[in-house]
């Protein structure tokens, strides 16, 4: 036990740290109703761009800037992919993905580039968990961080051109009529979601001390993970649209913690993968299976012999159809 209490800051340091790859993978899946597959390779961009500006020299605000504007230029060609040459968008983030390893290769120039936390002012790293003043403390930064992007995000999706995003992603056809420019509206989401994802990288490669070519594999899954968990968990309480933001970065927590846990069991490593892509079906399954339960009870409530049966099944299938539409609509709130 003591073993496991001592794991658990670093759990949730890098549940805070994967939590702002989450919200980028939400404002895609939720708002955008699109599954973005570039996030497995923005960010390994993150993380090698910000590594390498400042193992050049660079400073770390510098290099964590660089990191975004890569991410977003990553989104960028998801988008134009998508949107002006027409190609599907799992498929654009797919061969944006590919495209991605060789360029990550081509900016670390190996697979694996490492930076000592002694020699360079990094802002967060695995030292500064215990021991360090609260200031410079991993957990403290990241979290002041992922408070001031919820701000930023909030800000940003009142205005005209945040609601323009949230329009497309609902009905994109009504949005058109409206006068919006969806393309310009899947584009810039794309760029602001993979930027966010490389911001994320960019941390994560600091965290551990190295940034490698393979750190972003199976990103999507976690960050799926993390945004069904926190509509699961905490999607009754907020309502939101920044409280919706903070319950997937505390998603990203849980997630983490119930893997240090499952580590703590002594299940097999080599089977966490596997384990994150069944929670993340069963959870995408569980609205669909309450919606069935649901209907199939308002059915037999139906034929009963009394006429409250009508009644009771009325109310049972505006229920499902209202869950099931809050399910949908849930992220373009």
């Amino acid at each position: 036990m003591a073993s496991l209490m001592n794991a658990l800051p670093g759990a949730v340091a890098q549940g805070l740290i994967w939590g702002i790859m989450a919200i980028g993978v939400y404002l895609t899946y939720r708002i955008l109703d699109i599954a973005d597959l570039t996030v497995d390779g923005s960010l390994c961009t993150g993380g090698a761009v910000c590594i390498m500006l400042m193992l050049s020299g660079q400073s770390v605000w510098v290099a964590m800037f660089g990191a975004l504007a890569a991410g977003m230029l990553a989104g960028l060609v998801t988008g134009i992919l998508h949107t002006f040459m027409g190609i599907p968008a799992i498929l654009s983030g797919i061969l944006t993905q590919l495209g991605l390893y060789s360029v990550n290769l081509k900016i670390m120039g190996k697979a694996n580039q490492a930076i000592n936390v002694d020699k360079f002012p990094l802002l967060v790293s695995l030292r500064f968990i215990k021991g360090v003043p609260f200031l410079k403390n991993t957990l403290f930064v990241v979290a002041l961080t992922i408070l001031a992007l919820i701000l930023i995000l909030y800000w940003f999706f009142g205005t005209e051109l945040g609601c323009s995003l949230r329009a497309t992603g609902c009905n994109d056809k009504m949005a058109r009529a409206q006068g919006i420019n969806t393309d310009v509206a899947r584009v810039l989401g794309l760029m602001l979601s993979n930027g966010l994802v490389a911001l994320s990288g960019a941390f994560l490669g600091q965290y551990q001390g190295f940034a490698d070519v393979n750190m972003g594999r199976g990103a999507i899954v976690i960050g799926l993970a993390a945004v069904i968990i926190g509509e699961a968990v905490f999607g009754r309480v907020f309502h939101n649209f920044g409280f919706r933001l903070l319950g997937v970065a505390l998603g990203s927590i849980i997630y983490y913690l119930v893997l240090q846990v499952v580590i703590w069991l002594g299940v097999d490593t080599d089977l966490l993968k596997l384990l994150s892509a069944v929670v993340v079906a069963i959870f995408l399954a569980v609205p669909t299976w309450k919606n069935r339960y649901l209907l199939g009870t308002a059915v037999a409530m139906a034929f009963l012999p009394s006429g409250k049966g009508a009644v009771a099944a009325a109310k049972q299938i505006r229920r499902a159809l209202k869950e099931q539409d809050e399910h949908r609509k849930g992220g373009s709130r």
